[in-house]
């Protein structure tokens, strides 16, 4: 039987007060696609910064046995000189230097003394085209997106003359297309030796690409499934990561539909840069107390700078149409006349814009709304306090106190956060876009189970996801995009993915 190229051996790992991993083991066989799965929090992301040297040894407990050597990685140098690269979900790329200078960054090609840039780019052309990236090395890489910026992630791993690539969570923020690129991409490295271990969310990908799967709960090992001999079901992944059957994906809810609440009519914008450019065209919609409605719509479709401009016109340029409240028509020229008219929007991007990452709990649940605990231009903070622990408590926000740094909690408590900021702004309307990006499973039902409370709470609710399965569990309405303009308008009865499909994919939609 050939020798496992890694074995982690009862690995336990402690921050202060908290015990992150305990006695973890995992063998990864040699040329195989080994996936890690788990609830956020379950200790994943800690286990690989372990086995890169991230965290170097002398603060973990266990052993690491790589291609038959024990190692002791004392920073993450020490781990690529052997051959181990990790990819980490906040892509750790500098968008001002070249493609060129981004993969060769810390590993410069020098002669003499200096860098030799003819040899620079045509070695960062040649790995370019072993990803399958069409781009010139010499183009800085802020001009790409973000499925591109994980391929320059790769080619940067394989002028490293990788053995063993770490990803994590690599297809969180990409679309399909570039998704199934990306999975092509490690069948491709598989056949070339190249073993890798992915953590994903996204347990359809597991189950297409993985040979084995580790679930990690609590900062324990659980199992490890041979995809293939066991037959292993996502139903069957999802018990082992939360320790339970869901039974649905979606929690039961039966709609109470009342009065409209929001009208949005006529709605165009162009781009903020490229005025020629309209990126809304003439959208229509509405929502009524009590209503989850859906937009989707594949990437570029206008889906976010339909919801950022009508929330306080964050998003565009020359924005024309009308937005009703009750009836009645309002302004909406700024955030601030936004949220007074009770209009929310929680950003697709809560790291970048929906939190601040480097606050308490407590400051970021009242920013939106400071003036409900200030008197004479001061914040109270015993009244602070209090407004957050009720949030906290109520929405099950997992951290020992409302003191925790915003930004050490998990994806799926962030986004608690994230909608306990705007709760407390006591919103008509909630606009939520991709609220479970990159959320597990587990945390993905207790986030559908607080939408359905907003609704039920007589509240109007726009879900925006790329996930039609989500759009369809939990909607009561479905809207579709295409090309900034409303293609469709499809009651839940009537949502199948393929008929959404065939909207979002529509050349032109309605005039209105």
């Amino acid at each position: 039987m050939a020798t496992p190229i890694l074995e982690m051996q009862s690995i336990t790992k402690t921050f202060p007060g908290v015990k992150a991993l305990q006695d973890v083991s995992i063998s990864v066989e040699r040329g195989e696609i080994h996936a890690i799965c788990g609830e956020n929090g379950a200790g994943k992301s800690t286990l690989m910064k372990v086995l890169s040297g991230v965290y170097g040894h002398g603060t973990y407990e266990g052993k690491i046995i790589f291609d038959g050597e024990e190692m002791e990685f004392g920073s993450i140098n020490d781990s690529e000189a052997r051959g181990i690269v990790i990819i980490h979900q906040e892509l750790a790329l500098v968008p001002y230097l070249s493609v060129a200078e981004n993969i060769f960054l810390g590993n410069e090609r020098v002669r003499r003394g200096l860098i030799d840039w003819n040899l620079t780019n045509q070695d960062a052309a040649a790995l370019l085209a072993r990803v399958g990236l069409d781009e010139l090395p010499v183009t800085p890489v802020g001009q790409l997106g973000v499925g591109k910026q994980q391929l320059v992630e790769i080619a940067k791993a394989l002028s490293k003359e990788v053995k063993l690539l770490i990803l994590d969570e690599p297809t969180a923020a990409l679309n399909d297309n570039d998704s199934e690129h990306l999975l092509e991409l490690l069948r491709q490295l598989k056949g070339h030796g190249i073993t890798s271990i992915m953590i994903s969310h996204k347990l359809n990908e597991i189950a297409e690409i993985a040979d084995s799967t580790t679930i990690i709960r609590d900062g324990k090992t659980v199992e490890t499934l041979n995809m293939v001999a066991d037959e292993v079901t996502q139903e069957r992944i999802i018990r082992g990561m939360v320790g339970r059957d869901l039974g649905h994906r979606f929690p039961p809810h039966d709609s109470v539909v009342g009065e409209e609440v929001l009208r949005i009519e006529n709605w165009t914008v162009n781009h903020p840069t490229q005025a020629e450019r309209v990126v809304v065209d003439n959208a229509s919609l509405s929502v009524r107390a009590g209503e989850i409605v859906g937009i989707a719509g594949l990437m570029g479709a206008g889906r976010t700078e339909l919801a950022m401009s009508v929330f306080g016109r964050s998003y565009g340029r020359d924005i024309s149409g009308k937005v009703f409240l009750h009836g009645n028509e309002i302004q909406t020229r700024t955030v601030d006349e936004a949220i007074e008219h009770g209009i929310a929007y929680a950003t697709e991007d809560r790291k970048k814009f929906g939190l601040n990452l480097i606050e308490d709990i407590r400051t970021n649940i009242s920013s939106a709304n400071l003036d409900q605990i200030s008197r004479g231009g001061f914040v109270n903070s015993n009244e602070e306090i209090k407004v957050a622990e009720e949030y906290r408590q109520s929405m099950n926000i997992k951290a020992p106190s409302v003191m925790a740094v915003t930004g050490k909690l998990s994806g799926g408590n962030q986004q608690k956060v994230v909608l306990s900021k705007w709760l407390f702004t006591d919103p008509q309307v909630l606009i939520l876009d991709e609220p479970t990006r990159g959320i597990d499973v587990g945390a993905k039902y207790e986030i559908y189970t607080l939408i359905n409370r907003l609704a039920e709470a007589g509240r109007a609710v726009i879900l925006i996801s790329s996930e039609l399965p989500e759009l369809i569990g939990m909607c009561d309405r479905i809207y579709t995009l295409s090309a900034g303009r409303i293609t469709g308008e499809v009651g839940k009865e009537h949502a199948t993915q393929e008929h959404l499909m065939e909207l979002m994919t529509m050349e032109r939609g309605p005039v209105r």
